[in-house]
Order: C-alpha cells, then structure tokens, then sequence
C-alpha cells in the first residue's frame, strides 16, 4: 500500500485537476479551505486523519446541484479514484458514505450514516459556509444562478422539505435565514461549535448592516 502522504498528495492533483473550472464558491480554493479546517479540527477531536482527510478532499468532487441533481455522482466519482489507489474497502466505503451524508439536504431526512470523521468532515464543510467567506460564498453562488440579492416581498422559507430546499430559486438573503443562521446549532463536535459561535456572529452583524442600508437607516 502506499504511503499516506503519497495518497494525500495523489488525491490534491486528482481533485485541482477535477475542479479547474469549478463555480468559485465550490471550487478548489474551498476544498483546501475545508481540507485544512479538517486538520485543525483533528488537532482536538479523535479521528482517523487519513480517512478524514480523503473525505475533506472529495467531498465536493461533483456536487449534484452541478450535475443535474445526482446525488450519487459524488460518492462514485470519488470511490472509483480511491480504488485506483488500491486502498482497503474498509477506507474506500467510510469516505464514500462521508460524501453521501455530509450536506445540508441530508438533515432533512432522518440520519442513516454516522461516523466520527464523518461528524469532523462536516463541521469543516459547515465552517466554510458562515462567516466572512461563507457570505461571500452565498453570493457568489446567488450571482452564479443569477439570483437577486435580497426582495422583501419573498419571505423565506423556515419549514422547507428535502426537494423544496433542492429546487429553491429564492432570494441568496433568504439562505441565510434558511440554512446558514441554522448551520451554528448543527455543529457536531466542541471545537467546532467554538469557531461556529464567532462566524454567527459576524453574520448577525452583516445582517442587520445590510437591513439597515437597505432600508436608508445608514
């Protein structure tokens, strides 16, 4: 088998390649933002690090909502490159399970797949979706689907279902109310939920920057 740093080292090439043209917010520069949210994560929480690792490298390998809604591209896409490497079932399955479960969408049904580098891999993704850059995320997705910015008049959605959460072409200030304000309450592991607590709240403070502008107020 080979080394672990050579199985890092071969999944980075394979994921920057994979992604070289990817929307902004879910390209590369993500994946390297989550990948190092893993390690620092896995400074305080018990893991298996190779199999976080792989998990935070392929977890946006082929997103569904870029591929037509196909949830199960993803965790495909990335068990074939990890059988290319000729690693263990036992590694190939758990960051191919990690991949199917990890969303948001995921929570809206009951929970079938667990584990801890699962819980550690999904904070980090969790992480970089609020704060500063997960603002600037949002609306870079919201500009890349051509979305307005904010309409008073769409109020958003607090009760949505599975498909109406998929197929939402709401507002991108709606998302914030909808998923990402959520996101601090969902955290899994203590050292997350300490960085969640700071970015909630810079997003509360852009909030009500934003409402205030919006309204003339500033």
């Amino acid at each position: 088998m080979i080394k672990q740093a050579e199985i890092i080292s071969k999944t980075v090439d394979f994921v920057k390649n994979s992604l070289q043209n990817a929307e902004s917010g879910h390209d590369w520069w993500h994946i390297e933002r989550v990948w190092k949210n893993t390690q620092l994560l896995l400074k305080t929480e018990t893991g298996d690090h190779l199999i976080a690792e792989l998990a935070a490298l392929l977890h946006d390998i082929a997103d569904a909502k870029f591929h037509n809604g196909d949830e199960e591209i993803g965790p495909a896409t990335a068990r074939n490159f990890l059988q290319s490497l000729a690693l263990s079932e036992n590694i190939v399955y758990h960051v191919e399970q990690i991949i199917r479960h990890i969303s948001f969408k995921s929570s809206f049904g009951p929970v079938s797949y667990s584990s801890m580098e699962m819980k550690i891999v999904q904070d980090a993704d969790r992480l970089d979706a609020i704060g500063a850059i997960g603002i600037a995320r949002a609306f870079t997705y919201g500009g890349y689907k051509n979305r307005q910015l904010y309409n008073p008049e769409i109020a958003p959605n607090l009760n949505q279902t599975k498909e109406e959460y998929k197929n939402s072409t709401a507002p991108t200030l709606n998302h914030f109310y909808e998923k990402l304000l959520l996101l601090k309450d969902k955290m899994n592991t203590a050292s997350g939920k300490t960085i969640a607590n700071q970015r909630h709240e810079f997003m509360e403070g852009y909030l009500k920057q934003f409402h205030a502008e919006w309204v003339g107020e500033l």
